[in-house]
Protein backbone atom coordinates (compact mmCIF):
# COMPACT_ATOMS: atom_id res chain seq x y z
CA UNK A 1 0.00 0.00 0.00
CA UNK A 2 2.98 2.39 0.68
CA UNK A 3 4.36 1.60 -2.55
CA UNK A 4 1.40 2.46 -4.26
CA UNK A 5 0.43 5.18 -2.46
CA UNK A 6 4.20 6.49 -2.87
CA UNK A 7 3.97 6.09 -7.00
CA UNK A 8 0.69 7.88 -7.21
CA UNK A 9 1.62 11.25 -5.14
CA UNK A 10 4.91 11.18 -7.75
CA UNK A 11 2.73 11.25 -10.45
CA UNK A 12 0.67 13.83 -9.10
CA UNK A 13 3.88 15.57 -8.62
CA UNK A 14 5.29 15.15 -11.90
CA UNK A 15 1.50 16.14 -13.47
CA UNK A 16 1.63 19.39 -11.51
CA UNK A 17 5.38 19.75 -12.77
CA UNK A 18 4.52 19.51 -16.62
CA UNK A 19 1.28 22.02 -16.22
CA UNK A 20 3.37 24.35 -14.52
CA UNK A 21 5.80 24.45 -17.57
CA UNK A 22 3.30 24.37 -20.40
CA UNK A 23 2.17 27.28 -18.78
CA UNK A 24 5.42 29.31 -18.63
CA UNK A 25 5.87 28.40 -21.86
CA UNK A 26 2.41 29.47 -23.30
CA UNK A 27 2.73 32.75 -21.15
CA UNK A 28 6.50 33.03 -23.15
CA UNK A 29 5.08 32.80 -26.21
CA UNK A 30 2.28 35.09 -25.52
CA UNK A 31 3.77 37.63 -24.46
CA UNK A 32 6.25 38.07 -27.83
CA UNK A 33 5.05 41.00 -29.85
CA UNK A 34 4.08 39.60 -33.69
CA UNK A 35 7.25 40.58 -36.04
CA UNK A 36 6.19 43.39 -38.36
CA UNK A 37 7.13 44.03 -41.92
CA UNK A 38 9.60 47.17 -42.68
CA UNK A 39 8.03 48.80 -45.59
CA UNK A 40 11.52 50.39 -45.79
CA UNK A 41 13.36 46.77 -46.82
CA UNK A 42 13.99 45.39 -50.19
CA UNK A 43 12.80 42.48 -50.92
CA UNK A 44 15.95 40.00 -51.51
CA UNK A 45 15.87 38.53 -55.14
CA UNK A 46 16.87 35.09 -55.57
CA UNK A 47 20.24 34.93 -57.77
CA UNK A 48 19.27 33.72 -61.26
CA UNK A 49 20.56 30.75 -63.11
CA UNK A 50 22.61 30.90 -66.35
CA UNK A 51 20.96 30.67 -69.55
CA UNK A 52 21.10 27.18 -70.99
CA UNK A 53 22.33 28.42 -74.48
CA UNK A 54 24.32 31.80 -73.35
CA UNK A 55 25.88 30.77 -69.80
CA UNK A 56 24.58 34.67 -69.16
CA UNK A 57 23.26 35.12 -65.78
CA UNK A 58 19.03 35.33 -66.17
CA UNK A 59 17.88 36.82 -62.82
CA UNK A 60 14.21 36.92 -61.53
CA UNK A 61 13.72 39.00 -64.58
CA UNK A 62 14.39 36.11 -67.55
CA UNK A 63 16.33 38.97 -68.85
CA UNK A 64 20.20 38.03 -70.07
CA UNK A 65 23.07 40.46 -70.85
CA UNK A 66 23.33 41.09 -74.60
CA UNK A 67 26.61 41.21 -75.93
CA UNK A 68 27.80 43.33 -78.56
CA UNK A 69 31.34 42.61 -80.72
CA UNK A 70 32.63 45.77 -80.74
CA UNK A 71 35.53 46.63 -83.90
CA UNK A 72 38.81 47.19 -82.91
CA UNK A 73 39.42 51.28 -81.73
CA UNK A 74 41.29 53.64 -83.96
CA UNK A 75 41.66 56.10 -81.47
CA UNK A 76 42.63 56.63 -77.89
CA UNK A 77 41.69 59.23 -75.22
CA UNK A 78 39.25 61.74 -74.95
CA UNK A 79 38.68 63.68 -77.85
CA UNK A 80 39.86 67.59 -78.05
CA UNK A 81 38.55 70.75 -80.04
CA UNK A 82 35.27 69.46 -80.46
CA UNK A 83 32.80 72.53 -80.19
CA UNK A 84 29.41 70.80 -80.29
CA UNK A 85 26.71 72.16 -78.27
CA UNK A 86 24.33 69.46 -76.09
CA UNK A 87 27.35 66.63 -75.80
CA UNK A 88 27.68 64.17 -73.91
CA UNK A 89 30.26 63.25 -71.70
CA UNK A 90 32.32 60.62 -72.45
CA UNK A 91 31.86 57.64 -69.67
CA UNK A 92 35.79 56.56 -69.41
CA UNK A 93 35.00 53.20 -69.27
CA UNK A 94 33.10 50.96 -71.05
CA UNK A 95 29.65 50.63 -71.59
CA UNK A 96 27.52 48.09 -70.19
CA UNK A 97 25.67 45.52 -71.90
CA UNK A 98 21.83 45.96 -72.48
CA UNK A 99 19.85 43.88 -70.79
CA UNK A 100 17.55 42.11 -72.96
CA UNK A 101 15.11 38.86 -73.34
CA UNK A 102 16.58 35.37 -74.33
CA UNK A 103 16.31 34.74 -78.01
CA UNK A 104 17.19 37.91 -79.05
CA UNK A 105 19.65 38.15 -81.79
CA UNK A 106 20.92 40.73 -84.78
CA UNK A 107 17.71 40.69 -87.16
CA UNK A 108 19.50 43.38 -89.28
CA UNK A 109 22.34 41.03 -90.57
CA UNK A 110 22.12 40.83 -94.40
CA UNK A 111 19.07 42.94 -94.74
CA UNK A 112 17.98 45.08 -97.39
CA UNK A 113 18.75 48.48 -97.16
CA UNK A 114 17.43 51.95 -99.28
CA UNK A 115 18.46 55.07 -98.69
CA UNK A 116 17.65 59.08 -99.83
CA UNK A 117 21.11 58.68 -101.83
CA UNK A 118 20.32 55.68 -103.80
CA UNK A 119 24.30 55.92 -105.22
CA UNK A 120 26.61 56.19 -102.32
CA UNK A 121 29.86 58.26 -103.19
CA UNK A 122 31.82 55.69 -101.84
CA UNK A 123 30.93 51.94 -101.24
CA UNK A 124 27.57 49.87 -101.68
CA UNK A 125 24.07 50.57 -99.93
CA UNK A 126 24.13 46.51 -98.21
CA UNK A 127 27.76 47.22 -96.57
CA UNK A 128 25.49 48.96 -93.95
CA UNK A 129 24.51 45.43 -92.76
CA UNK A 130 27.21 43.19 -94.19
CA UNK A 131 28.64 42.59 -90.57
CA UNK A 132 32.00 44.55 -91.19
CA UNK A 133 32.16 47.20 -88.17
CA UNK A 134 36.02 47.70 -89.07
CA UNK A 135 36.98 51.66 -89.39
CA UNK A 136 38.94 50.62 -92.69
CA UNK A 137 39.07 51.13 -96.20
CA UNK A 138 36.53 50.00 -98.13
CA UNK A 139 34.54 48.92 -94.79
CA UNK A 140 32.01 52.02 -95.09
CA UNK A 141 29.57 53.80 -97.04
CA UNK A 142 29.76 57.43 -97.83
CA UNK A 143 26.55 59.05 -98.83
CA UNK A 144 26.04 62.56 -100.38
CA UNK A 145 25.91 66.13 -98.45
CA UNK A 146 23.29 67.26 -96.65
CA UNK A 147 20.25 66.11 -94.41
CA UNK A 148 20.27 61.49 -95.65
CA UNK A 149 18.65 58.67 -94.56
CA UNK A 150 18.91 54.49 -94.79
CA UNK A 151 16.22 52.64 -94.36
CA UNK A 152 16.62 48.75 -93.50
CA UNK A 153 13.49 45.88 -94.28
CA UNK A 154 13.66 43.67 -91.41
CA UNK A 155 11.84 41.25 -93.58
CA UNK A 156 8.66 41.23 -91.03
CA UNK A 157 7.41 42.41 -87.67
CA UNK A 158 9.87 42.17 -84.41
CA UNK A 159 10.67 43.65 -81.35
CA UNK A 160 13.47 45.60 -81.47
CA UNK A 161 15.15 46.01 -77.92
CA UNK A 162 18.74 47.44 -79.42
CA UNK A 163 19.56 49.47 -82.53
CA UNK A 164 23.50 50.32 -82.60
CA UNK A 165 25.13 52.68 -85.08
CA UNK A 166 28.41 53.08 -86.47
CA UNK A 167 28.94 56.10 -88.60
CA UNK A 168 32.74 56.48 -88.98
CA UNK A 169 34.83 55.57 -86.29
CA UNK A 170 37.91 56.43 -87.65
CA UNK A 171 38.90 59.56 -86.02
CA UNK A 172 37.06 61.55 -83.10
CA UNK A 173 33.54 63.09 -84.74
CA UNK A 174 29.76 63.76 -84.07
CA UNK A 175 27.20 63.52 -86.37
CA UNK A 176 24.74 65.98 -86.87
CA UNK A 177 21.03 65.47 -86.97
CA UNK A 178 20.84 61.68 -85.79
CA UNK A 179 17.66 60.26 -85.48
CA UNK A 180 16.44 56.98 -85.66
CA UNK A 181 12.88 56.00 -86.57
CA UNK A 182 10.85 52.56 -86.79
CA UNK A 183 7.28 51.99 -88.30
CA UNK A 184 5.56 48.97 -90.06
CA UNK A 185 5.64 50.29 -93.58
CA UNK A 186 8.61 51.57 -96.01
CA UNK A 187 7.06 54.96 -96.22
CA UNK A 188 6.82 55.37 -92.61
CA UNK A 189 3.60 56.26 -92.40
CA UNK A 190 1.85 53.51 -90.22
CA UNK A 191 2.95 53.52 -86.46
CA UNK A 192 6.01 55.77 -86.37
CA UNK A 193 8.06 56.02 -83.60
CA UNK A 194 10.77 58.04 -82.77
CA UNK A 195 14.15 55.75 -80.72
CA UNK A 196 16.48 58.89 -80.96
CA UNK A 197 16.65 62.48 -82.20
CA UNK A 198 19.13 64.93 -81.17
CA UNK A 199 18.12 67.32 -83.75
CA UNK A 200 17.76 70.43 -81.55
CA UNK A 201 16.38 72.42 -84.20
CA UNK A 202 14.40 70.74 -86.49
CA UNK A 203 16.12 70.75 -88.95
CA UNK A 204 15.79 67.29 -90.81
CA UNK A 205 11.64 68.06 -90.27
CA UNK A 206 11.18 65.05 -88.07
CA UNK A 207 10.41 67.55 -84.89
CA UNK A 208 12.83 69.44 -82.10
CA UNK A 209 14.94 66.08 -80.42
CA UNK A 210 16.66 66.85 -77.45
CA UNK A 211 18.70 63.64 -77.28
CA UNK A 212 22.36 64.50 -76.36
CA UNK A 213 25.07 64.61 -79.50
CA UNK A 214 27.61 62.11 -78.84
CA UNK A 215 30.98 60.98 -79.62
CA UNK A 216 31.87 58.74 -82.65
CA UNK A 217 33.64 55.54 -80.93
CA UNK A 218 33.94 51.81 -81.71
CA UNK A 219 31.15 51.30 -79.47
CA UNK A 220 29.12 52.78 -81.71
CA UNK A 221 25.92 54.30 -80.55
CA UNK A 222 23.64 52.00 -78.62
CA UNK A 223 20.20 52.85 -78.81
CA UNK A 224 17.53 51.62 -76.88
CA UNK A 225 14.51 49.60 -78.82
CA UNK A 226 11.88 49.15 -75.78
CA UNK A 227 10.64 46.06 -77.08
CA UNK A 228 8.76 48.07 -80.27
CA UNK A 229 7.13 46.06 -82.74
CA UNK A 230 8.37 47.58 -86.03
CA UNK A 231 9.66 46.26 -89.30
CA UNK A 232 11.03 49.05 -90.57
CA UNK A 233 14.16 51.23 -89.70
CA UNK A 234 15.18 54.45 -90.46
CA UNK A 235 18.23 56.65 -89.77
CA UNK A 236 18.88 59.72 -90.44
CA UNK A 237 21.91 62.30 -90.00
CA UNK A 238 23.21 65.71 -91.43
CA UNK A 239 27.15 65.36 -92.18
CA UNK A 240 29.05 65.57 -89.38
CA UNK A 241 32.24 67.76 -87.71
CA UNK A 242 34.80 66.61 -90.21
CA UNK A 243 32.74 67.58 -93.67
CA UNK A 244 29.09 67.75 -95.08
CA UNK A 245 29.15 63.88 -95.99
CA UNK A 246 27.43 60.97 -94.12
CA UNK A 247 29.17 57.52 -93.69
CA UNK A 248 27.71 54.62 -92.21
CA UNK A 249 30.11 51.56 -91.08
CA UNK A 250 27.16 49.57 -89.74
CA UNK A 251 23.95 49.30 -88.41
CA UNK A 252 22.84 46.52 -85.87
CA UNK A 253 19.22 46.15 -85.05
CA UNK A 254 18.94 43.12 -82.12
CA UNK A 255 15.47 41.92 -81.69
CA UNK A 256 13.40 38.54 -82.75
CA UNK A 257 10.25 38.03 -84.49
CA UNK A 258 6.83 39.86 -83.08
CA UNK A 259 4.48 37.00 -81.21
Amino acid sequence: MRKESCRSSMRVYAAILLAAALFVTSCRKSAAPAPTKDPNTTKKETPGVPDAKTGNNTGNSGLISLEIELPKPMFVGTPQNIDVPNLEKPLGKPRSAPMVPAGVTNISRGKPVKSSDPMPIIGELSMITDGDKEATDGSYVELGPGLQNVVIDLGGENNIYAIVIWHQHKQAGVYYDVIVQVADDPDFISNVQTLFNNDVDNSAGQGAGQDMHYVETNEGKLINGKGIKARYVRLYSNGNTQNELNQYIEVEVYGKPAQ
